[in-house]
């Protein structure tokens, strides 16, 4: 199988370079030459063009930021026009639903297998290739794609059709929002009554109050990143309200913790990082 790949970011990279290392060959394109360094001493071939990269491949992944990326190497750059019938596409991102069911139909029109794949576990996960891949689509296109999908994830799952990836990691997403605003209250509270916050987190990496947020806190997500990861977390809690606003459920409640807990990120990282370095 050829192996198409586009968006080598800080999540993409590692993920090509799984795909690299496995016997899939994989063929990217790069919008910047620069970015393929992220692949050096790694097997690939690099295209020119979305296009090209689209005519050669049996399975394209996208890792790119947002629907509107996606739309823009879809239709201007013409990756959907040159893809061939009986290939499989593949969205890594996180978007709307919505948006998932319409690409699915647009590659359907095409002979073309669509999956909207959201991955969890950040940067981190995609080194240690323990990504969890949350998929949506035809159940055929999906076992077709599974073994590529495990060179990087610890798990993969299908939740259901098109669209029923970007729902279920949306939910996913206001869970870890949400858990993340408990984390920095909680934390903050311990630093406030002079509780060593390093020794504290800790504790709660192996206790009933620990969480995925509270053990990536310090590791995955330091001071450096979280102004990134906090804009990501943003844009994915509108995301989310928007999405099952629609089904008529109102989230504003969630939606509000979510974005509470967005906005506390850099600091409960620069308190986390300020114990961890005092010990």
């Amino acid at each position: 199988m050829i192996v198409g790949f586009i968006g080598l970011g800080d999540q993409g990279a590692p993920m090509a370079r799984a795909i690299a290392d496995s016997p899939f060959d994989l063929h990217v394109w790069a919008r910047r030459e620069s970015s393929l360094d992220a692949l050096a001493g790694h097997a690939y071939t690099a295209e020119e063009s979305p296009a090209v990269l689209g005519a050669v491949s049996d399975l394209v992944l996208m890792v790119l930021r947002d629907d509107s990326d996606v739309e823009d190497v879809l239709r201007r750059q013409g990756l959907l026009a040159a893809l061939r019938p009986g290939s499989i596409l593949v969205n890594h991102g996180t978007g709307d639903p919505d948006a998932a069911i319409r690409f699915a139909r647009e590659a359907a029109e095409r002979g073309i297998e669509f999956l909207d794949a959201p991955v969890s576990g950040g940067g981190f996960g995609a080194e240690a290739r323990t990504l969890a891949t949350i998929v949506g689509g035809d159940e055929q296109a999906f076992t077709r794609a599974e073994p590529v999908f495990g060179t990087f994830s610890s798990s993969v799952v299908r939740m259901g059709g098109p669209g029923a990836g970007q729902v279920a990691k949306l939910l996913n997403n206001a869970l870890t929002m949400t858990n993340l605003k408990n984390a920095e209250d909680v934390l903050g509270i311990a630093d406030a009554i002079g509780v060593d916050v390093a020794a504290f987190r800790e504790l709660l990496a192996t206790s009933s109050g620990g969480s995925f947020m509270i053990r990536a806190l310090g590791q995955q997500i330091t001071p450096d990143i979280a102004p990134h990861l906090q804009g990501l977390m943003r844009k994915d809690i509108e995301h989310f309200a928007d999405a099952v606003g629609r089904l008529g459920v109102d989230v504003s409640a969630v939606r509000e913790r979510g974005l509470a807990g967005a906005e506390g990120l850099p600091a409960v990282a620069d308190l986390v990082d300020r114990h961890l370095a005092g010990r």
